[in-house]
Order: structure tokens, then sequence, then C-alpha cells
């Protein structure tokens, strides 16, 4: 794939998704979170691209939505799918997902959402999401007690290039190597010349380093799974809750496993012997200094009960004063010396829970020859210090490389199992938009040929037919919203009272459009419909237009009449352009040239009998229907009536009016009385 060609995508952005390891499968699939994880792309400009490379794989050219108000329509029922989105990375896919009219686009995410219709949005599912999110990339890591050697110039960039998170150092023979090990913990030697050199230190002679260069630095995996932690186990249980499918090269419980024994920072935990050795290491300082004060304080009471030829007190200050304290110590206590050094040794060995090794050198620390103070021994000290670290490095090592080796095969298992937890989200959105607004899935005629869906049952053309449809964008409650039945094939005016619901209409079938051509369900209980080429609605306009908004408008409609032939066109209201005389005039000219074009369009207008008259073929005319007033509010049936020119609402309150006389005068009608003016109003309506 040139990625270049994709919308959107430059130089520099082409080399930043060409560092994925899948980039052709991420934009062809719409993961946001992969695209995201190339340097310097954040999730919203992922959805941007993925909706450009998705658009590229199917040869859409765009612009479905072809207006402002078919364009706010699309957002509204976005604003409803990301609202019942839990993580934001569903929030951001569900942006690549847009109306198109490509059948192939529409037929992809028609799969997907039919799956997604099977999932159930349970409680304890949509708790685990909240902790699932992409993956990141680690910081970057450095190691400090380990380094890279060789002889080689050529090697040195070599290595400097395959594993950046050690230090490399160019030696020139074995004296070099082990400079370098008294430096660095552990010295991983390059070149097979070093095999069989004894050199002082942990040096390992590893000429194929670069080629496993995970056994070498066990810190490059694990900081991928210690980054990421808190994400994989959310996305485990979000597994288990939701009885996912898992391949067979990701087992849950062992993963599990090994994340409880890594920390946050990368190293290993739950291991008895490395958290000894590291709480020795850390701990030794204090500890030897609390060995002295043992010692000191068991020599303090031996000498003040010390019964020689000077009394006991005295001599204790004597010897604080450090009058002659080797030879009266040797001479007078050296059973009482040899006692308190047994116990600062014992002290320091059971406090730093110390081996036999180690425990050998710590009581180097304190020596046989007495001295008051007790004094420790600092070479001892250091060499006991560097045992305890050596063996934390080496044990630390061990158990990095041992737990990487268990989780190197699983990085793209866990990649697959986050990926699947976040569009699980995305599924779970449509699921639940699809619960909340009664939805179902519609059928595309006439070339919509899946089971019972098969032919052109509703005999449209090139419209659409809505059976109990419920807008979405009304701001009521489901129960609260009348179903409305709606079919229309080619040009259509529609009539009604006020506050009837005409543009509710609209909006509804605006609505059942757009998510059509999304490939998702739609609020109704049956739907078929044309695949339309663009869907352009024209919201009411507020007051009459000025001389250049009434020329652009209709130079817009011009255009669209000439090449709007697979288009669906609603407009609300068009008369509010101009005088009411010029607009019954220019929206019959425009019905006759969509009529022509074979156009799909619906015309909200008061204006339809004069309309007719105007027109020079015989336009449809549906209404929605007002039964009556109740009370003082209308009762309005709506699902507009097919051939029908709906009531106004003056004419039913004058037809009120006139009945309400009526009744007031008992029947009776005397001269030229109310009732007759009503009945002369009304006949005008005739």
């Amino acid at each position: 794939m040139d990625l270049e060609s994709i919308p959107g995508v430059g130089e520099k952005t082409a080399r930043a998704l060409a560092e994925l390891d899948d980039p052709e499968r991420a934009l062809r699939t719409g993961d946001v979170a992969a695209i995201a994880d190339a340097p310097g792309i954040s999730q919203g400009r992922a959805a941007r691209i993925a909706r450009g490379a998705i658009r590229r794989e199917h040869d859409d050219p765009g612009g479905f939505l072809a207006t402002d108000r078919a364009r706010e329509v699309y957002r509204e029922l976005l604003g409803l799918l990301t609202e019942r989105t839990v993580t934001e990375y569903a929030a951001q896919r569900l942006e690549t997902i847009y109306p198109s009219r490509r059948r192939s686009r529409i037929e992809e995410v028609r799969e997907f959402a039919r799956g997604a219709l099977e999932r159930e949005p349970e409680p304890d599912v949509l708790a685990a999401l909240e902790d699932v999110e992409p993956l990141e990339r680690p910081n970057d890591v450095r190691v400090r007690e380990r380094c890279l050697a060789t002889t080689d110039a050529e090697r040195y960039s070599a290595a400097r290039e395959a594993i950046p998170e050690l230090s490399v150092e160019v030696v020139e023979d074995a004296q070099g190597l082990a400079e370098l090990a008294r430096g660095y913990s552990t010295v991983v030697a390059l070149d097979e010349s070093f095999a069989g050199v004894t050199v002082e230190g942990d040096v390992r002679v590893r000429p194929d380093a670069l080629e496993n260069p995970a056994e070498i630095v066990p810190e490059r995996p694990l900081s991928f799974f210690a980054r990421n932690r808190t994400r994989i186990a959310a996305a485990i249980e979000v597994h288990r809750a939701a009885e996912l499918e898992v391949g067979g090269d990701c087992d849950l419980d062992a993963l599990e496993d090994a994340l409880t024994r890594l920390e946050d920072d990368g190293t290993v935990a739950g291991d008895a012997e490395l958290d000894r050795l590291a709480a020795a290491a850390d701990d030794l300082d204090a500890a030897v200094g609390t060995a002295e004060s043992v010692a000191n304080d068991h020599l303090r009471e031996a000498i003040r009960e010390e019964d020689v030829t000077i009394e006991g007190s005295d001599l204790l200050s004597l010897v604080e004063r450090g009058a002659g304290v080797d030879s009266l110590l040797s001479r007078e206590l050296s059973d009482e010396y040899a006692a308190a050094v047994d116990a600062a040794r014992e002290h320091l060995i059971d406090a730093l829970d110390l081996e036999s090794g180690e425990a050998e050198i710590a009581r180097r620390i304190f020596g046989d020859e007495p001295t008051f103070p007790v004094e420790r021994d600092e070479n001892a000290l250091g060499r006991l210090r560097e045992e305890l670290t050596a063996a934390r490095e080496r044990r630390a090592g061990r158990l990095k490389r041992d737990l990487a080796e268990e989780l190197a095969g699983q990085r793209g298992p866990v990649r697959r199992l986050v990926r699947a937890a976040l569009e699980l989200d995305v599924e779970l959105a449509i699921s639940r938009f699809a619960a909340d607004f009664d939805c179902a899935m519609p059928a595309f005629v006439p070339d919509d040929t899946d089971g019972d869906d098969s032919g052109d049952e509703s005999g449209i053309e090139t419209g659409f037919a809505i059976e109990a449809g419920r807008s979405p964008l009304l701001d009521e409650p489901l129960e609260a919203i009348d179903p409305v039945d709606y079919e229309v094939s080619g040009v259509t005016l529609l009539s009604g009272v006020n506050s009837g619901g005409k543009t509710s209409t609209l909006d509804l079938v605006a609505s059942v459009v757009v998510l059509a051509h999304m490939g998702l369900p739609v609020p109704a209980d049956r739907v078929r419909l044309h695949r339309f080429d663009a869907l352009h609605y024209h919201a009411k306009t507020q007051g009459t237009l000025d001389a250049g908004a009434f020329e652009s408008t209709v130079r817009e409609f011009a255009a669209l009449a000439e090449r709007g032939a697979g288009s669906l066109v609603l407009v609300d209201e068009l008369e509010s352009i101009t005088e009411p005389g010029a607009s019954a005039k220019i929206i019959a000219g425009i019905l006759e040239a969509l009529s022509e074009n074979g156009a799909t369009a619906v015309f909200v207008s008061h204006l339809a009998e004069e309309i007719r008259q105007m027109a020079d073929y015989d336009v449809t005319v549906d209404g929605i229907e007002a039964v009556g007033l109740v009370d003082g509010e209308l009762e309005v049936n709506r699902s507009p009536v097919k051939d029908h020119l709906a009531r106004s609402t003056p004419e039913l309150i004058v037809e009120k009016l006139a009945t309400d006389a009526v009744a007031a005068n008992g029947g009776e009608v005397p001269g030229e009385s109310a009732p007759q003016f009503y009945d002369r109003l009304l006949e005008k309506f005739e």
C-alpha cells in the first residue's frame, strides 16, 4: 500500500506509519489504537487517517453528506453512539464509520453491526471496560549495570543500533575486558575471540547477542508489559466477563500469573530470594551500625563489671579516654571482647538473613583484634556489599530473562487481546444504541439479496419505506414518541399543520438514511430504501433571504437538478426564502427538474396547493393530518397520509369555533349568527 496515497498522509506521516508492525492491516480495518501507536500520531488524527484509508480502499469519493444540515444530523447521531461508549478508543473508532455511497463499504459495516447486535451489554463487562486503554510504547529503556564490548568498529555501530539500551565499549584485549568488568555488573563480549578468556567478574561471550537482543536486555520486552500491565489485566477481565474467544496462542491464566510477577518499573516481583538479597543490600549499612552498637554495649557492660587492679568504673573511664585500651582488652577482657564480637556478627547475619558464604564475609567485618569502640573493617564491608549487590543483580537478571522469555511470545497475542476488548466496546455502543432506540437492520433495494430481503416487495424504485420509525433526534423518551410510517418514491410534497411533526419527519428520514448508509441499524421496525449517492437536507430558513443569498440558493438547486439523479433531497419550507407567490413558482420548477432526473425528494411546504397548481405535472402531496383540537391542543396523526393535502391549523380552529357556536345556541341558527360567519370562513378553505 502506498501510504502517501491516503488522504491526509504526507511523507512525514507515512514514515511514522511505516514503523508499525502491520500498517496495512491497521489502516484497512480502521484500527485507531494501532495507528495511534505510530510516533507523533494522536488518536484523533489516527481516526482521520483510518477514515481516509477506508475511503481509498473502497474507492469512495466522499461527499455523501452534501449540506450543512445533513452533516449536523450525522454529528448528532454519532454523538448518540459515542455517548454509549466506555473507552475513548471506541469513541474515536466510531469516527471511522461514516455514511457512504459505496455498497462494499456499507456491507462491510453491516456485517460488523450484525455481530454487534448479538452482544449483550452486561454491567460487569461495561465495568471491566473502564480500565481498558490502547497499549502504549514504553519509555526509552536504559540499563546502566550492563554493557557490550567489542574490538570491531563496525560491530560497535551495529550493536548501538540493535541494542540501544546498553552502553557499547570498544576494547583492545582481555585486559580492557577486565577493566570493564570492574565497572559493570555484567559485560557481554561480542567477539568470539574472547571465548575461553578468564576474567574476574561476570563476563559473558555472546557472538549472537545482536540476533537475540531480548536475551541480553530482557528489560526491553518487560518494559512493554510493565507499562501496559493495568491495560492488559483489564482486557483479560473483559474477555472473561464477556466470554470472548481467546486464540490458542494466548493462555489468560498464564499471562495473568506472569503479570503478577512484574512490577510497574519492570522489575520482577514475588521472588523470596531476590527480596532477601535486595533487603540485605539496602539494609547493610544500618545493620552494621546496629551490630557495632551491640558489640560496644556488650563491652561497656563487661568493663563496668570487671574486677581488676583498679575499680571497674575507673577502668572504664581510662579506656574511654584511650589509655592503653588494646593491652587492657587483650590482657583483662579477651573473652568478653570475643563474646561481644560474636554477638555483633550473629546480629548482622540474622538481621540480613545471610547465607553461609555471605555470612563468612560478614564475620570478617568485625576483627578478632581487641579495640574499643569496636571497629568495622571497611574492606570486608565493601566485599560484602559487592557480593550482595552482584548476587542481587545476577538473580534479578536471571528472573528477568526467564520472565522475558515467558512473555516474549505474548506481545502479539496481547495486542490482539486488548484490541478485541476495545472493539467490543464499539460493538456494545452499537448494541446499546439499537436497544435504546428500538432499531432494526434496514434492507436496501433493489440490490439487497439477503434472505427475505430479496426483491422489491414495497414497490420502491428510488425511495424509502419506513415502518414505525421514531426519530432519535427528538428530545423525548422513546415511549413518548409516536411511531411514524412513511413511504416515498420519487418527488413528494409534505403538507401539514403547524407543530404537526413535518420537520421531525424529515429528521427521521434523514436519520434513517444516514444510519443505513453508515451500515448501522436504524430506529424503526422495518426499513427498505434505495442506496443513495448523496443526502441533501436543507433546513428551514430563518426569514426571507437577501438577493445574494437567494441567488446562491437557486444556484445550488440548479446544480442539484442537473447532477442529483441518485440523491435524496429533503427540504423544509423553502418558501420562506422569498415572497409566497414567487416561492411557489420556484419550488414547482425545482420539483419538475428533480422529477425529470429521477431523484427522490420530500419538500415540506405550507404552499402545497399553490405549488401543485404551478407545476406542469401531477405532484404527489402527502399530509400529516390533524385529527382535531383537544383542550386547545392539536391531536395529530404523525404518519403522513399518502396523496392527501392536510388541513391547516386555522381551518381546524374555525371549524371548532363553528361547532362550539352551534352548540351554544342550542342548535338554532337565527339570522346572521356567529355560526353562519364561521361557516362562511370554512367555505374559503374548500
